[in-house]
């Protein structure tokens, strides 16, 4: 298509905007700037494209992650320039773990002015580069079509990768632009019938073994399968660490992930002769400690691909219960355990059995609390079913736009029913905290807990390793109370509703309201000092 309904020649931007559509992108998460002016006016007078303003770009990344990970299917994001881009990488690292699918739309400079090294003049080439699965830079308006054809269909190939396109200014603005239908992606792709087979030896070998799953391998509707594979073979089934979301829940099978603290997956791992992934990497340390091992399993077990993270996880799964002559079973339903009602202080424990207790059915629980959400394995089998999202890559800070990008992707399903429940740790939610704003203009139904301990307590726990007691110097790089943060304001100022909770019937008693608010709010949970 080289011309606007209206007879006249298209512009780059133009041509952009009716590719994207025509792709199935319907909604762009934008921060934008001047260099992306004639794409703005563009997505203003064509219908089709929702557009979500982030008042920070990694806050923008952030909520394309979680917009894939409700959707399953790609949004665009709008971002300034190479500064612009380079504020949106942390969470662009933390989609990329996910497999989330993310087609970005990079303003720069008109291609004759990046020669005069102007101020905001970067190496966008590089940095896309270094940091999406795909990339081009757009060259010509009559190009932008296919170009933008092939973004969309690299974000959408096999179960989602994230792809960057560089716009510059001059590309956008000039005619000429010539839009194109992306082809349907690409699924994932078949399983190995030689790795069907050694999988299905070794689970037949009578030596112990671990069954490790990635995301596409714990979808709901593979739970009975799992749970018959897991009783026949005597396998153990667990997580991956990089798991992007996972139906958790009464009914759902209880999926221990690998643990995050080295000594403890290696514990874990170590009794295991054999370890079959599947989608999912050899389980790995996220960092080497003097005297541990990089990867977590035993040294001599011998580890099974049964699919790769690029192939099709119910095939093999179904293929290899074939091969074994296994049928589905009943998901295991835990006994349920007699337990006080919670009460006094606010503590781990206590805190995540009021959460569980509370959760609607079918909420999207969004998880960067490390340190003080240890207490969700023992009540989670017993809680409303929900699915349960993490932040894979390790890069802090993607809780918040996490949760809002899921509930605009639950709108997007006709699912504005769905309520998000974040569970956000002090410290990671200081980096992406504008977030709350754009929660605030869209009025959605998330509901923030703010695990407020008044540290960064994951690196206390990280400098016990160190063999020694933190100092005033290391304590100051770790602790967030000189002054203390007021996140009910904070909260307000963006428009966010907001109160605090002090212990465990005042969690209780706000989390009640804070659920029943037919829009944003914050609650202020806060643990005694100690944690």
């Amino acid at each position: 298509m080289a011309e606007e309904p209206s007879g006249r020649a298209q512009t780059g931007a133009e041509a952009l905007v009716h590719t994207l559509i025509a792709g199935g992108v319907d909604t762009c998460f934008a921060n934008p700037g001047t260099s992306e002016m004639h794409f703005v006016a563009a997505l203003d007078r064509i219908p089709g494209i929702r557009c979500v303003l982030g008042l920070q770009e990694n806050v923008v990344t952030g909520m394309a992650d979680g917009y894939f990970r409700v959707t399953g299917r790609p949004a665009a994001t709008l971002l300034h320039c190479g500064p612009g881009y380079a504020n949106g990488i942390a969470n662009l690292h933390n989609a990329r773990r996910a497999g989330s699918g993310v087609v970005n739309i990079v303003g720069d400079h008109a291609v004759a002015h990046v020669a005069h090294d102007s101020p905001l003049t970067a190496d966008v080439d590089a940095l896309v580069g270094a940091t999406a699965e795909w990339h081009a830079f757009s060259t010509a308006p009559e190009r932008i079509g296919i170009d933008a054809a092939r973004a969309v269909e690299a974000a959408g190939d096999g179960y989602g990768q994230v792809a960057a396109l560089v716009l510059p200014a001059d590309i956008s603005w000039s005619t000429g632009g010539v839009s194109a239908r992306p082809a349907p992606s690409r699924p994932p792709r078949a399983p190995d019938p030689g790795m069907i087979g050694r999988t299905a030896r070794a689970l037949r070998s009578g030596r112990r073994a671990v069954i490790i799953l990635g995301t596409p391998a714990v979808a709901a509707d593979l739970h009975p399968l799992l749970a018959g594979l897991a009783a026949a073979t005597g396998a153990t089934l667990m997580g991956s660490s990089t798991i992007a979301r996972q139906p958790r829940g009464r009914g759902r099978l209880v999926l221990p992930a690998v643990p995050y603290p080295v000594d403890d997956a290696i514990a874990r791992l170590d009794p295991f002769d054999i370890v079959v992934l599947v989608n999912c990497p050899p389980p790995t340390g996220f960092f080497l400690y003097p005297g541990r091992r990089s990867l977590l399993h035993r040294p001599d077990a011998d580890v099974v691909v049964l699919s790769r993270e690029d192939q099709d996880a119910a095939a093999a799964l179904h293929a290899l219960a074939s091969e074994l002559g296994v049928g589905p079973a009943s998901v295991p339903v835990p006994p349920v355990g007699s337990a006080p009602e919670p009460s006094g202080p606010i503590t781990s424990a206590g805190f995540a059995a009021v959460v569980a207790d509370a959760l609607p059915a079918d909420a999207i629980v969004i998880n960067e609390a490390i340190t003080l959400g240890g207490g969700f394995a023992a009540v989670m089998p017993h809680a409303a079913p929900c699915d349960w999202m993490t932040v894979t890559g390790g890069a802090i800070g993607g809780g918040l736009p996490l949760a809002t990008g899921a509930a605009i992707g639950a709108r997007a399903d006709g699912r504005s029913d769905r309520r998000v429940v974040t569970l956000q740790a002090d410290g990671s939610a200081a980096y992406t905290v504008q977030a709350l704003w754009t929660q605030a203009r869209e009025n959605l139904p998330v509901t923030t807990l703010l695990l407020n301990n008044r540290a960064y307590a994951i690196l206390l726990g990280e400098y016990a390793k160190v063999g020694a007691e933190p100092g005033p110097t290391a304590r100051d790089m770790m602790s967030l109370d000189r002054p203390a943060i007021d996140w009910c304001g904070i909260a307000r100022g963006f428009g966010v509703a907001a109160e605090p909770a002090a212990t465990l019937e005042q969690l209780a008693a706000t989390l009640k309201r804070a659920l029943a608010h037919p829009g944003p709010m914050l609650l202020d949970v806060q643990f005694p000092p100690e944690g």
